[in-house]
């Protein structure tokens, strides 16, 4: 991996698993595959089991770098859930969460946080005025901040299983739903490395949380 950053990271476009004109999750290059899960370009998507894939898993080395501390937490998980983040987040840092929607949810909430300051508020809504809807936000010094909510495709459905992936690059999250790119969202506060604890909340069932490090 010498010599690549994240701002190479690719999004082909195209696969079974991916809605219509969203890419798919990033290829990063000369990383190994994951059998049986082909992407666009003919290689593979970088496995998450097996060795050092994709995403990095706890128990390997990290040259140069301290890796997050928080182990894989499997489940089911108790909602609300809270996992401390004892030496904060880092560039290509990656944040794992598999869970389930419940029928008839109306909401949940991933918050990644600094003390009271919630540096991303990821909030997927089912019932919100009639429409689903994605709200990012940041809350900073007890103040939110301007909501996004524009997304192409809303990716969860009541009763369905989903892998959401929330990667750390140097200016922003990027986030991965089902292994489909979904957005990006600029850090509205910059001192990742201060951040200490995420919450998972609302009408879902949580089977795995896992804060682990790209290579």
């Amino acid at each position: 991996m010498d010599g690549f950053s994240l701002s190479d990271a690719m999004y082909p476009a195209g696969s079974n698993s991916a809605p219509q004109g969203q890419p798919t999750w990033p290829l990063l290059p000369g990383q190994p595959g994951q059998p049986g899960q082909p992407n666009a370009s003919g290689g593979q998507f970088p496995g998450s089991s097996g060795g050092q894939g994709w995403p990095y898993q706890p128990g390997g080395s990290f040259p140069g770098q301290t890796p997050p501390s928080a182990p894989v937490q499997s489940g089911p998980l108790p909602v609300p859930y809270n996992m401390p983040i004892p030496h904060g987040l880092v560039n290509k840092t990656m944040l794992t969460f598999v869970g389930e929607v419940k029928l008839n949810a109306q909401r949940f909430v991933i918050d990644i946080k600094r003390g009271n300051d919630i540096v991303f508020h990821f909030n997927p809504r089912f019932k919100d005025e009639g429409r689903r809807a994605l709200v990012r936000n940041s809350m900073i010094g007890d103040k939110w901040g301007k909501e996004e909510r524009d997304i192409p495709n809303f990716p969860f459905a009541e009763g369905q299983r989903f892998e959401i992936k929330i990667m750390c690059t140097e200016d922003s999250f990027r986030v991965a739903v089902n292994k489909s790119h979904l957005f990006e969202y600029k850090y509205r506060f910059r001192q990742i490395n201060e951040i200490n604890n995420l919450s998972v909340q609302g009408d879902i069932t949580l089977l795995s949380a896992d804060v682990s490090m790209l290579p």
